[in-house]
């Protein structure tokens, strides 16, 4: 019997994009079993609370067809490679959107290698559709009144609405 290999894909996912979306999706031909890994991750100030952001992506992801063997939404505030230990894996996957994302993704995949040899990092590079999306710009279009329609799921354009206080539609979907 061969052993299932076990990715962790982290991030804040606040919140999901299609971006994360195409990652997620892509990355389940790579590994067995993916575990997307949300980071508490208090220091970054999310938008949404970690119960939130779990609730979204999973109910973003549930039209994948993956059932809980092969796709697991989970939250965490430990050191990755601990996290990543725990879950039992031996891959973490990484989207590269642009030049600027490599930089700070090849410094974190050499700390990650420092800290477990074990477990390798795989970067996929995001689909040509979704590389300028960002959680952050999402966020930011949103707050200023702009239409994230295409850059987001309909029910987290609704979130996003109530959350800036407006109703979806309004500017924002």
């Amino acid at each position: 019997m061969t052993k299932s290999r076990v990715g962790v894909y982290p991030g804040t996912f606040d919140p999901i994009t299609l971006g994360h979306y195409d990652i997620v999706r892509r990355a389940l031909t790579v590994v067995d079993r993916l575990v997307i890994a949300i980071a508490s991750n208090d220091g970054k100030s999310p938008l949404f609370p970690l119960e939130e952001r779990l609730a979204m992506t999973r109910a973003d992801l549930a039209d994948l067809g993956a059932g809980p063997d092969r796709l697991e939404v989970r939250g965490f505030d430990n050191l990755l490679m601990h996290f990543a230990n725990e879950m039992g894996a031996s891959v973490i996957v990484r989207g590269l959107r642009a030049v600027s994302d490599f930089e700070y993704e090849f410094q974190m995949a050499g700390m990650n290698t420092r800290l477990d040899a074990n477990v390798e990092t795989v970067f996929l590079m995001a689909s040509e559709h979704h590389q300028f999306i960002s959680s952050r710009f999402v966020k930011e279009i949103t707050r200023l009144g702009g239409d994230v329609s295409s850059f987001v799921s309909p029910a987290v354009v609704h979130r996003l609405a109530e959350r800036f206080g407006r109703v979806a539609g309004d500017g924002v979907a």
